[in-house]
């Protein structure tokens, strides 16, 4: 395994983590073992991947509780959990008032059975709360020894910039695949130059990259995916195409194209981490590899056309 520095901090992350939001996310998908789930990130941890996310509104809170429980398997030195706060799902509202997300985090801390969290997220930006009063809040809570470094996921450029007024954001979690691939424009050149680790989110198109469907592959009633845009008649199909040409390129690597897919995404500058989620441990297993990839200049290019045809 791999590993990188958590930008404004000594923290050190695997380059691959692990999303958790199908570990007790009843809200997110339907029929969930939460065994499963525990084993997934049993599974992760022994393996080298240190680097667990989560989220207070993975299951109304039983994802934390989950992971909190396998957690105090471990000494504390062997992980490094990152969660998110700022969307409240009793009301389904987006909050960043600062009294609101020192309670979103004292609620995560007691559910994660921790007495502090390596890396917290503002999870979304709620649209009226100005984002610097929300972080000097997390700076606060930082000071108390609560937080270890801040964080902020799903913003635009202009909402990072204003996040980041007093330097003081580590990382920015956002969507990035080769298939969804919009902050490469403006959102990944200012972490670049502004020392900010991109941590990346569903690595694998939500499925599509992990090459296992096909083109009359349909989604389940009642799975969250349905409203994305990727799995929408006409760029599904287009999208599966270009998996089946990916294909190639994993072969000359000796892979498959899921642990091509990310570690393409590894040599992106600024992405330091990428966190593939799943259901069961064989999955963690089959995506360690990938961090060991290198993938070399000429077979970049090979995949960039695919991309881009």
């Amino acid at each position: 395994m791999n590993f990188s520095t958590l930008k404004k901090s000594d923290i050190q992350i695997s380059s691959l983590g692990l999303g958790t939001n199908a570990v007790g996310g009843h809200n997110l998908y339907q029929g969930l073992r939460e065994e499963d789930g525990k084993n997934l990130v049993r599974a992760a941890i022994d393996h080298g991947i240190t680097f667990i996310d989560t989220a207070d509104v993975y299951g109304e809170g039983r994802s934390e509780e989950l992971v909190g429980e396998v957690l105090k398997e471990y000494k504390r030195d062997q992980f490094v959990i990152a969660t998110k706060g700022g969307s409240d799902w009793r009301n389904g509202t987006k909050n960043n008032d600062p009294a609101y997300l020192r309670n979103a985090l004292e609620d995560s801390l007691k559910r994660l059975q921790l007495d502090y969290v390596d890396l917290y997220y503002i999870h979304w930006p709620d649209g009226k709360t100005p984002l610097g009063e929300a972080v000097a809040e997390l700076s606060r809570l930082k000071q108390e020894g609560k937080i270890k470094a801040i964080g902020v996921s799903n913003v635009s450029l202009e909402q990072l910039k204003e996040a980041n007024g007093s330097l003081e954001i580590s990382a920015v979690q956002l969507p990035y695949n080769m298939f969804h691939r919009d902050i490469e424009e403006d959102l990944l050149p200012y972490c670049v130059q502004n020392n900010i680790s991109v941590v990346a989110y569903g690595p694998l198109a939500y499925g599509i990259l992990g090459g296992e469907y096909s083109t009359d592959f349909t989604l389940e009633e009642g799975d969250w995916r349905q409203s994305l845009p990727l799995f929408q008649s006409g760029t599904f199909e287009k999208n599966i195409g270009k998996v089946e040409q990916l294909k190639k390129i994993a072969d000359k690597k000796g892979t498959d194209v899921s642990n091509l897919a990310l570690a393409w995404l590894l040599e992106q500058p600024g992405v330091d981490a990428v966190i593939p989620g799943g259901k069961k441990p064989e999955q963690v297993l089959s995506n360690i590899p990938a961090a060991e990839i290198r993938i070399e200049s000429e077979l970049m290019d090979e995949i960039e056309a695919i991309l881009q045809s």
